[in-house]
């Protein structure tokens, strides 16, 4: 689907003015396909990955449809977690910079509900909340759908995977009337489908192909290493690439604070984000990540849905996703409008035939990198420093401190000293090269036996996590795996074969 201008579009000025001012001028293939059918009151099914632009897809017609003189709920957005319905709320926020009078709020659990019903009786034309949070509302009858036009389910799939099922029919039991209906899920499985069937009139279907979705604006690459030396690996990426923004993606909560601990004893900027933490925690932790006051957020998938934020340099696996699908949300987060990206994962052991899995769904290619070394990371550094020496120097101005080395030199001090002085202060010192192959065992003089050469002795390998879900169930199971290393070496007397 090729992508048009969005002052071709069939939108309003004021819309147009806000998507200018947020610096795009082309649709993308999701929001030409989509704008135009909502907007002409079609129900609507988009197959769209994360970081397609669908928010806008459904967004920008959500609000052309709102008549502000009117009282009372016109929109409702369905998202599966707190992060992502505080996300599309700002979205929506975005795009209504010029039209003051319509009203959005966001509602989900963690956050007090008097509040949210404090803003409910002042009047709101746009709802954007998770399942629970909504139903909560009805049942308390403190929010009507009565007047509600417009619905949108967001990432439908993830939702009842999550065990939302019975909540979103009970939800979309309370519409009095037959608003136009927008479903966008990365896939559209048996149980998307049966809804589909049940609640949508006649829906005109959007699908993204996956060349032309953000994985090809991403550079993807992975190391293959041992499990014990996951940390260290990761933190020579993090030097070599002189990350100022990025996630690293955790299979497991316990993992993300594992990590945590140990970026942060080695002296990185890192925080958290789990699903066990208090939405209160979750919001600050988000707040100084777009703030730049935390450098790197170790997040689980639950939690990363919802994680909007611009220019995020890269993407970390530090384990490799349970689910295919999970892969292109995580790498999602980089690579945005129009900008470059780059995922980076770390493989260990029998983690190779799950990207090669990820691969073949994903339609891409993940190219395998040299293992950095330490003097990768000492030239890669000093190199920067080196560079911003001659820029500084390009850019003059340099009298005052030209002054300070003269009266530094006047104590028997060359300007060569004083040079070496200042890097030895802040260049990288040197790495000692430590040897992480483990070296050949020492021959047995009096063993009966020989160990082959051919197999190896026991590994390090760590096992795979599970991923992370909700324990509530949903309309599909999800399984936990663990692999476990039982290349424990030969029996004494004995010779592998």
């Amino acid at each position: 689907m090729s992508q048009i201008l969005f002052s071709d579009m069939p939108i309003s000025t004021d819309i147009k003015r806000a998507v200018a001012d947020m610096g795009f001028e082309k649709a993308t293939p999701i929001q030409a396909g989509v704008i135009p059918l909502f907007m002409a009151g079609k129900d609507v099914v988009a197959q769209s990955e994360t970081g397609s632009g669908k928010t806008a897809a459904f967004a920008i017609p959500l609000i052309e449809r709102i008549d502000p003189k009117k009282k009372g709920v016109q929109a409702l957005v369905l998202c599966p977690t707190r992060e992502l319905a505080v996300q599309v709320a700002g979205e929506c926020a975005r795009l209504l910079q010029y039209r003051k009078q319509i009203h959005v709020l966001p509602v989900y659990g963690g956050q007090p509900i008097e509040r949210q019903i404090d803003m409910l009786r002042r009047g709101v034309h746009i709802v954007i909340g998770t399942p629970g949070r909504i139903l909560d509302h009805l049942e308390r009858k403190t929010l009507s759908l009565a007047g509600v036009t417009s619905l949108v389910l967001d990432e439908a799939d993830e939702m009842l995977d999550m065990g939302f099922s019975d909540d979103i029919v009970n939800i979309m039991t309370h519409l009095e009337s037959s608003p136009v209906k927008a479903f966008f899920s990365a896939t559209l499985p048996a149980y998307i489908r049966t809804m589909i069937n049940k609640f949508m009139n006649d829906p005109q279907t959007v699908t993204i192909a996956s060349s032309e979705m953000t994985v090809s604006s991403v550079r993807q690459m992975y190391f293959d290493i041992e499990y014990r030396l996951k940390t260290d690996i990761l933190c020579r990426c993090i030097d070599l690439y002189s990350v100022k923004r990025g996630i690293i993606f955790c299979n497991t909560r316990r993992m993300v604070d594992e990590l945590v601990t140990q970026l942060q004893a080695r002296g990185y900027a890192v925080d958290g984000l789990h699903g066990d933490m208090r939405q209160a925690l979750r919001d600050r932790v988000m707040n100084s990540f777009r703030a730049g006051g935390v450098q790197l957020l170790a997040a689980s998938d639950v939690a990363g849905r919802g994680i909007d934020v611009e220019n995020i340099d890269v993407v970390f696996n530090y384990d490799l996703p349970q689910d295919e699908e999970d892969y292109v949300h995580r790498i999602g987060r980089t690579g945005r409008a129009g900008k470059d990206g780059l995922a980076i994962s770390l493989v260990c052991g029998r983690d190779i035939y799950k990207l090669k899995s990820i691969e073949r769904f994903a339609r891409t290619t993940v190219h395998r990198q040299k293992v950095p070394t330490q003097t990768d990371v000492h030239n890669m550094t000093s190199t920067r420093l080196f560079d911003k020496i001659r820029d500084t120097i390009k850019l003059g101005h340099l009298t005052p401190y030209i002054d300070m080395v003269d009266q530094i030199c006047g104590d028997a001090h060359t300007p060569m000293d004083i040079a070496a002085a200042l890097l030895k202060m802040h260049a990288p010192i040197p790495p000692v090269e430590v040897r992480t192959e483990r070296p050949a065992p020492p021959p047995r003089a009096s063993s009966g036996y020989v160990r082959s050469a051919d197999r190896p002795g026991r590994s390090d390998r760590g096992g795979e996590r599970s991923g992370e879900r909700s324990s509530s169930g949903g309309a599909s199971s999800y399984f936990k795996k663990r692999s476990v290393s039982r290349d424990k070496g030969p029996s004494k007397g004995f010779e592998r074969r």
